[in-house]
């Protein structure tokens, strides 16, 4: 029998990660109060949503957030929070990407793997404005149907006879161990 009847190849159509990219950011929103910034008290990001779609090569993490900012105005005398909603668009470039899936059947999925957070807040040059620092990270996956290519065994899977396997090997490897040196507590 011959090796080409005895092993075949089938290809089998299965979903599976065809594509993957990272993206670590730092972007800078400016925020305007209603009264002039004396001093940042606090500043932090609320919530954050979003959702992943596909855009050519990459994939695109559309969302919002809210930054909230804490401050002291009138000299330090009185104090309010600044609100608002920042929109975003995320572009994510894949770093694999298997060129044979099936275009029509892409599912894409993001993960933020860093929070946007705030990392710095400071009062603008002139005053009038607060300028946040924010970091950013996601995490993306192409999902799609593929084909993959396995071996068959036309003989079954017990096919291991003419396999010599010796698992009581007596070659004397271990002879020269020194036994002291051997830890007995697992």
């Amino acid at each position: 029998m011959s090796l080409s009847h005895k092993h075949q190849c089938r290809e089998i159509i299965t979903k599976a990660i065809c594509g993957k990219g990272r993206k670590f950011s730092t972007v800078t929103h400016t925020v305007t109060p209603p009264n002039g910034p004396t001093s940042i008290l606090g500043a932090w990001i609320i919530n954050h949503q979003y959702e992943a779609v596909s855009a050519g090569d990459g994939i695109e993490v559309i969302g919002t957030y809210d930054i909230n900012i804490w401050y002291s105005y009138d000299q330090n005398s009185q104090t309010d929070v600044a609100k608002e909603t920042v929109s975003y668009v995320e572009l994510v470039p894949l770093s694999y990407l298997d060129s044979k899936h099936r275009a029509s059947t892409v599912e894409v999925s993001a993960e933020a793997t860093q929070e946007p957070s705030c990392v710095e807040a400071a009062v603008s040059a002139g005053g009038g404005s607060v300028i946040i620092r924010v970091e950013r990270e996601f995490a993306v996956e192409l999902i799609a149907e593929t084909k993959v290519c396995v071996k068959v065994c036309t003989e079954g899977c017990g096919d291991y006879e003419d396999k010599d396997y010796d698992f009581n090997s007596t070659d004397g490897d271990y002879d020269d161990l020194d036994p002291d040196l051997l830890d007995d507590e697992l």
